[in-house]
């Protein structure tokens, strides 16, 4: 690697890229109160995040993981889950990729989708904890809502492609083909593209 290209993410970043933090080394072997896993290894990009829970206190008291994936995604992975051990399972719900690009001194925005993961695969786990404690009341479903109807796009593809960079209506038609048919979403996509960008990168 040439030493005169400059390193375009923190050191904090470049610290957990290189030495990631509480790594899951043998799955088989690790006893588990929930687990979650997202993505496809087709694609690309899959992680898996496993936690232990303190049962009395409701409290994250171990997590590992292991991912597919980019620089940014084992990164925010890392720091995720030095962040949740004694956290509280409904606030370590709340995480978003917003506070850990933060607590990784920043990510460019087009790596910001990768940081996405740790936290989906972070709620799917403590989902699939209450599940298996009979506590699917605090299961949290979202329910994707279809913004385009000519070519079925969701709100949450919207927001995934604004993670993944959109930042205009004629990106957002180049990511997800919503709009090329009759327009009548036009409207509500560019709201929805505003409401996106703010929630994630607005300072």
């Amino acid at each position: 690697m040439d030493k005169n290209i400059d390193w375009v993410y923190s050191e904090k970043l470049k610290d957990h890229f290189t030495h990631p933090r509480n790594v899951l080394e043998d799955e088989e072997a690790y006893e588990h109160d929930g687990k979650g896993l997202v993505g496809n290894i087709k694609c690309g990009d899959q992680m898996i995040v496993v936690i232990k829970v303190d049962k009395k206190k409701g409290i994250i008291k171990d997590i590992k993981w292991k991912t597919y994936g980019c620089a940014s995604a084992i990164a925010s992975t890392s720091v995720l889950s030095e962040m949740v051990k004694g956290m509280k399972l409904e606030d370590a719900y709340k995480l978003s990729p917003k506070d850990l690009a933060e607590k990784l001194g920043g990510l460019p925005e087009h790596k910001i989708h990768c940081s996405v993961l740790g936290d989906k695969a972070l709620r799917a786990a403590i989902d699939d904890y209450y599940t298996r404690n009979n506590m699917s009341d605090k299961v949290t479903k979202e329910k994707a809502r279809i913004i385009c109807q000519c070519m079925n796009v969701t709100d949450h593809e919207i927001e995934d492609a604004v993670l993944d960079g959109a930042r205009t209506y004629i990106e957002l038609q180049e990511h997800t083909k919503l709009g090329t048919v009759c327009g009548q979403c036009k409207e509500e996509a560019e709201k929805l593209l505003g409401e996106y960008i703010k929630k994630h990168f607005a300072k």
